[in-house]
């Protein structure tokens, strides 16, 4: 543990959601959802207007709709998130050679290893510096922890969301962390907490009160050692710049046995389409598929399958991953499934698998709170289009995604159906744009790529 809160932990605000209210000035202030909006889809991100309403990552998008239906629910843009990762990397790496990123919103930062903080003052000085630069260089807001250890580095940041800074003064860990529920420690899941609980353990106070080896006869010795030092806010764990993760991994492990085969496979495409949204936000792909099914009676079983190359195709994971659940038998019952990828890339050989054309599925137009999504839409055209644009190939327009239009410049599409797509002409800083109806084969609407959120690209942050 240090002396001083020289260790910075940054996360971005409800990262993609935020990127999508920046980026379409109608959504902004309004309820957002980015994620798989088919009828299997999981949200990645909803805005805090969204969570108002109980929508939360991980949560199926049908679920999600039900709780917001006025929410708009959009595709992710993952190569522009990527770039304003980027950005925001680039920042951190001004502040120190140490640098962990956890996913492309998510960093701890070593300050004293930079000579950036060597105190309270100076740290804070710092992180309030970072959240302006970070605000100037991309138009985002960021949540900042600063401490003498990452575990409570990461837990200021969750303090100090949204858009704030907390320091964590090296002494006063317990005094901290005591009120705070188990689940807030690092490893301690529902079925960890839900054991705690049934011994009368809901607070890191109770952990700590309890001991090492009463924490080691509930949860084993590994988990037990270390929840004993959690909970008394020891942490020596050194912030690693060269963190090449080995896996992407997601797990679920459900209150009651699951026995129905049909339920079973479904969990099992779920967590693989989770798992794709985690390789896609990490610029990865993998070769291997793993499955991991923990049976009735404790017994784990692990198969995996090896792909012919890497992949970040969500069809690919789901259908190997099924594969390997034929193979497994679960008669009895199943208490944990998880799904994996290893054998990580930077790159996807796309060519090896068969993607989805056009007409395998359309978007439903987003609705926006208040506004239903066909407001101040012209009629769109009543006739057919001609036998030469028939003939053209359709393309597919994902909702939310970014399209220009030879006569009304840059839009985004609000969804698509019935061989039609809508677009909202807006940019980002542009007031809020008009609503206009196509044909799919329109040959002056194309696709394009994101524009900058910060007009002229960037603005260079402070030294």
């Amino acid at each position: 543990m240090r002396r001083a809160p020289t260790i910075l932990h940054l996360d971005m605000d409800a990262f993609y959601a935020s990127v999508e209210q920046a980026s379409k000035p109608s959504l902004r202030g309004k309820a957002v959802v980015v994620g798989g909006i088919g009828p299997r889809g999981v949200v990645a991100t909803a805005s805090y207007e969204a969570r108002r309403f109980g929508v939360h990552s991980a949560m199926p998008t049908a679920q999600a709709r039900r709780l917001a239906p006025h929410a708009a629910y959009l595709v992710p843009r993952f190569s522009l998130y990527r770039a304003i990762s980027g950005q925001v990397m680039e920042l951190l790496g001004r502040l120190s050679p140490l640098v962990e990123p956890l996913s492309l919103d998510e960093a701890f930062v070593d300050l004293e290893a930079g000579g950036t903080a060597w105190d309270s003052a100076s740290a804070r000085a710092r992180g309030e510096r970072l959240r302006a630069d970070i605000r100037a260089v991309t138009g985002l807001s960021g949540s900042v922890g600063l401490a003498g250890s990452k575990m409570l580095a990461k837990i200021g940041s969750e303090e100090a969301k949204p858009d704030g800074l907390v320091v964590i003064e090296p002494g006063t860990e317990r005094e901290l962390l005591g009120p705070m529920p188990v689940r807030t420690l690092p490893g301690v899941g529902p079925a960890t907490g839900d054991h705690l609980r049934r011994a009368g353990m809901t607070t890191v106070a109770h952990l700590a009160e309890a001991g090492e080896d009463e924490l080691v006869r509930l949860v084993g010795r590994a988990h037990g050692l270390s929840l004993y030092r959690m909970a008394l806010g020891l942490d020596e764990r050194p912030v690693v710049s060269d963190r090449d993760a080995k896996s992407v991994s997601v797990e679920d492990t459900f209150d009651v046995d699951l026995h129905d085969r049909v339920r079973v496979r479904a969990e099992v495409d779920r967590l693989a389409e989770r798992c794709v949204q985690r390789l896609r936000a990490a610029g990865r792909s993998g070769r291997t598929v793993v499955l991991k099914v923990r049976r009735y009676d404790f017994s784990t079983l692990t198969r995996s399958e090896t792909l012919r190359g890497p992949t970040d195709d969500v069809s690919v994971v789901r259908e190997a991953a099924g594969r390997l659940l034929d193979a497994v038998d679960t008669t009895g019952g199943v208490r944990l499934l998880g799904v994996g990828v290893t054998g990580l890339a930077d790159f996807t050989q796309e060519d090896l698998f068969a993607q989805a054309g056009p007409g395998a599925g359309v978007d439903a137009p987003v609705a926006l709170p208040d506004e239903p999504a066909a407001a101040a839409e012209p009629a769109p055209p009543q006739a057919p289009p001609d036998s030469a644009a028939t003939a053209r190939k359709e393309r597919r327009y994902q909702a939310g995604h970014d399209v220009r239009h030879a006569a009304y410049g840059p839009g985004w599409v609000q969804g698509s159906g019935a061989r039609r797509v809508t677009v909202r002409f807006e940019e980002p800083g542009s007031p809020v744009g008009r609503v206009r109806t196509f044909w799919l084969d329109d040959p002056d609407l194309e696709p394009s790529d994101p524009l900058p959120l910060v007009p002229g690209g960037r603005r260079e942050a402070s030294s």
